[in-house]
């Protein structure tokens, strides 16, 4: 794992999952925006992977490109998942998704741009978002309350 720039970027191994035996490695920005992670097209078919299907995505601007994708076996930091790599244009930055990194239970620490492993993978939703849908569920209840006081009847779910 290196940062450069404030950015975290990561050694990935990616193999084929047909057993064709494609593999690509490169450092990888670890991106926490993107669900998928993604490398250049050119680099990915010369290697041997194949798309299997396309996708809709928003790019970071906005706009929605459909892009081909295939699956791997991804390898990073002595773990092991798989999942989707989208064929990027030419020109494209290698970009681990945060598909790969919470599904092996690594974290970026926010703070310090590093990858810290969970001890344990969650499968349920965290504290801090439970803790934020709480919230969100309370400031809700409370701007209703506060709606009906100063309008009576006349606001929805009055009485």
């Amino acid at each position: 794992m290196s940062r450069q720039r404030g950015l975290t970027q990561v050694t990935v191994k990616l193999h084929s999952m047909n057993g064709a035996g494609a593999e690509y490695e490169a450092d990888f920005l670890v991106n926490t925006g993107a669900s998928d992670s993604m490398a250049p097209a050119p680099v990915l078919e010369r290697a041997g992977f194949r798309p299997v299907g396309t996708m809709s995505y928003e790019l970071a601007d906005g706009t929605i490109r459909e892009s081909s994708f295939g699956l791997a076996v991804i390898e990073f930091m002595g773990e092991v998942t798989a999942g989707r790599i989208i064929f990027g244009p030419p020109e494209a930055e290698p970009i681990l998704g945060v598909t790969a990194l919470e599904s092996v239970g690594i974290l970026v620490d926010p703070a310090s741009k590093t990858l810290r492993r969970l001890p344990a993978v969650p499968l349920k939703r965290s504290a801090i978002e439970q803790a934020l849908a709480l919230k969100g569920r309370l400031r809700l209840e409370i701007d209703l309350e506060e709606s009906r006081e100063r309008h009576g009847s006349r606001c929805p779910g009055g009485s």
